[in-house]
């Protein structure tokens, strides 16, 4: 007998329909069918008078994206419904969930929107229906909604059946978009685990110019260098770690640099970020001058 190859096995075992569904969602990021709609959607939301809570909005405080903590109040409630549905004598709580979830996904949608007008256009192709396909559940379940409160318990219970299904739709954008194509995720977060531990040279101490931005690498990890006054160096990661945008071309200013991409501000004394969009601070090295000049970095918490 002969031996049956794994290559010959592939397109049995890995050619099936999770597949093609799974490459035809990819195959979303690079669409520029909806592409028209983007600019103007997103030159509405970045431009409304959100003030501190833009912030507020993106999670900042929180130190990860708001949006996704927000969506569990309406899912969770429709959700609910979708059981007590199914309970007799449950019909005026589930209707209760269902308006209770559509009263909700308001504020997780706002949050959505202004995390979404800050990404990259591949991420904002999959976003804008991910969000559209949301939206159409928000509808149905406000539909279903409405038809129970008329007494048609038996339409509006339809209704959140076909709202259940597309907002799995809605949540499988969702969660592609998340951990498929990285958004809201910490970009910075592998640095520590790069670096090499130890102290890195970095070039002469005199090389750098006050205040100026200067990018040099620690191994393969990029940095941002600042001589600030008293010969004091600051070492930031350079990559932005809420899109990896590059600090290094960014302003520097007030002891902070400001992100060319996104705008995102990180305080260069300990890389915290003081402004959105980054929800996550970039790591921060400590520095050192050696007694010939070399200016040198290490990362503590590298390893």
């Amino acid at each position: 007998m002969g031996t049956r190859t794994a290559t010959a096995d592939r397109p049995n075992r890995y050619g099936g329909l999770d597949t093609r569904a799974l490459k035809a969602i990819d195959a979303l990021a690079g669409t520029q069918r909806l592409d028209f709609a983007i600019e103007p959607l997103q030159r509405l939301i970045q431009g409304l008078p959100l003030g501190r809570w833009r912030d507020v909005l993106h999670g900042r405080r929180l130190g990860h994206p708001l949006h996704p903590a927000l969506v569990q109040l309406p899912v969770g409630a429709w959700l609910s419904s979708a059981v007590l549905d199914r309970v007799p004598g449950c019909e005026r709580a589930a209707r209760i969930l269902v308006g209770a979830g559509v009263a909700t996904a308001g504020p997780a949608a706002l949050a959505g929107w202004v995390d979404w007008a800050e990404q990259h256009e591949q991420q904002m192709r999959t976003g804008i229906l991910h969000a559209a396909t949301m939206t159409a559940a928000v509808g149905l379940y406000g539909a279903s909604w409405a038809a129970r409160a008329r007494g048609r318990a038996r339409l509006g219970r339809g209704l959140g059946v076909a709202g259940l299904a597309v907002l799995g739709g809605g949540a499988t954008l969702g969660g592609h978009l998340a951990y498929r194509q990285g958004a809201g995720a910490n970009k910075a977060e592998p640095v520590p685990h790069l670096v090499e531990p130890g102290w890195h040279t970095l070039g002469r101490a005199d090389e750098f110019p006050p205040g100026a931005a200067v990018r040099r690498t620690v191994g393969e990890i990029p940095v941002l260098v600042v001589r600030e006054p008293g010969e004091v160096f600051r070492v930031l990661a350079d990559r932005c770690s809420h899109l990896s945008g590059p600090l290094s071309q960014g302003e520097i200013a007030d002891g902070c640099v400001t992100c060319p991409w996104h705008g995102s501000v990180f305080r260069l004394a300990d890389g915290w970020n003081v402004g959105g969009p980054a929800t996550a601070p970039q790591p921060c090295f400590a520095t050192r001058t050696s007694p010939d000049g070399l200016l040198q970095a290490r990362l503590p918490e590298a390893g």
